[in-house]
């Protein structure tokens, strides 16, 4: 899991996502004894998109179903 650094634009930490998901593929080949590597929870309401596109199968969008904190 990461949440990566808040962007205006969320292409500037493209390479934040891309970089977990090499640690994520890296990890899994080593096969570890009781270590599953099921999910890569990355991306939250503002840069979920980016997330996705470099693997993300688990994002965090409450701000964009609830609305920003009061």
């Amino acid at each position: 899991m990461t949440i990566a650094p808040l962007a205006e634009n969320p292409e500037n930490i493209r390479w934040v996502f891309r970089e977990l998901r090499k640690l994520y593929i890296d990890i899994t080949k080593e096969n570890i004894h009781n270590i599953d590597m099921e999910y890569l929870s990355m991306g939250m309401s503002n840069d979920y998109q980016v997330a996705i596109e470099e693997g993300s199968n688990m994002v965090r969008i409450g701000t964009a179903i609830f609305g920003p904190r009061q």
